[in-house]
């Protein structure tokens, strides 16, 4: 079996427990992702997207900054981070994840924008939406019933990283960076952007550490990962909405 996460033997049995948890914790998520603005997702804040506008030659500490504020808010980045390290409970397992995320989400963003391939943004946020409903349907056990077989977990989350950085390098190319200096600006943006994805982690790390200790975690489980893959769907119902009436 490819995949290293513990899953027990009872698991696919589970079902949610709670309705009025259910709908609690879709509630969150749905305030979180209907009240987000643009810095809060691929898009750059709009005071952001003026200053990498202007400014022009080499700074190293403002895009490092900036990488690091996307990472570590970006609502979409997080969801497909806890969904990968749910079942993960060896920090030998987790870093080997996070470092498969962080090479495809680093080598699309920093190739995407030095050849200037840019994607279309809502296809391709729709996608990266797809890959936290695939992470928490892998959580749910969905593909062991669906298909006889557990898929690579390393293969899919270094796809996907690959998508996850392609969404940003979209985005940066429509801002229009100046050459003066890309290269090195675009390397202390992505030093950045690894910087925020260990300040997102470590924050998840602690309050799973947390449930994970408590009496209700693989009871509540579940439900979590329902609410996940929900919060995945919105997140590609409002991408393909923005792609069709745009």
């Amino acid at each position: 079996m490819n995949s290293l996460l513990y899953k027990p033997s009872g698991w696919g049995a589970l079902k949610p427990t709670s309705m009025t948890r259910t709908l609690v914790l879709l509630a969150g998520l749905l305030l979180l992702l209907f009240t987000a603005n643009g810095a809060l997702a691929h898009a750059v804040a709009e005071g952001d997207k003026g200053y990498i506008q202007e400014i022009s030659g080499v700074h190293l500490l403002s895009f490092a900054y900036l990488g690091a504020k996307h990472m570590a808010t970006g609502y979409d980045h997080i969801l497909f981070l806890l969904g990968v390290i749910f079942f993960l409970y060896r920090m030998k397992q987790i870093a080997l994840y996070v470092t498969l995320f962080a090479v495809g989400h680093s080598t699309t963003m920093l190739l995407g924008v030095y050849f200037n391939v840019g994607i279309n943004s809502f296809l391709i946020d729709a996608i990266i939406g797809l890959s936290v409903v695939y992470k928490a349907l892998d959580n749910m056990g969905a593909y062991q019933r669906w298909l006889g077989f557990q898929p690579n977990t390393k293969a899919a989350t270094l796809i996907f990283g690959l998508f996850h950085g392609f969404g940003l390098s979209t985005k940066i190319i429509e801002y229009n960076i100046s050459p003066d200096g890309l290269v090195p600006n675009l390397l202390a943006f992505n030093v950045g952007v690894e910087i925020g994805q260990l300040l997102a982690l470590g924050a998840i790390l602690i309050v799973m550490g947390y449930w994970r200790r408590s009496r209700g975690f693989w009871k509540h489980a579940y439900t979590a990962n329902v609410a996940m893959m929900c919060a995945g769907f919105i997140l590609v119902g409002m991408q393909l909405t923005g792609y069709f009436v745009s």
